[in-house]
């Protein structure tokens, strides 16, 4: 557990990186950075992404197709420190699928849900 107690530039810290996950979401240049290079991302489909080169290209593929039309929101629900430089921020992630039909009138298939649980275990590089 977290020895010492968490200042408001800390859960500041962790909120601004969280809202930068969110915001970019659709630029790999900015998004991949967020994240350390063994990095395991679960998306929204359940597929289990391993490593920060793997997600960048997961992300780029995805954003080369039709997903670049599924936009989502971050609500936070709690931060919680483990340890002095690990947090674990528990969220609801909203999803607004704005995906249209194809050019064929091929219909789009539908998503398996509206929103999730999204959980980011943040570690400080030098207390966030």
């Amino acid at each position: 557990m977290r020895t010492d107690t968490p200042t408001a530039a800390d859960v500041a810290a962790i909120r601004q990186v969280v809202a930068d996950a969110g915001e970019f979401e659709d630029d790999v240049e900015r998004f991949i950075p967020l994240f350390t290079a063994d990095s395991t991302v679960v998306n929204f489909g359940g597929r289990r992404v391993a490593g920060r080169d793997t997600l960048a290209g997961a992300m780029r593929q995805a954003l080369a197709s039709p997903l670049a039309d599924v936009v989502t929101t971050l609500e936070e629900e709690n931060i919680r420190f483990v340890r002095d430089d690990v947090a674990i921020v528990a969220s609801i992630k909203h999803v607004s699928d704005r995906r249209q039909p194809g050019a064929d009138g091929e219909s789009v298939a539908p998503l398996r849900a509206s929103s999730g649980r999204l959980t980011h275990v943040l570690v400080s590089r030098t207390h966030w």
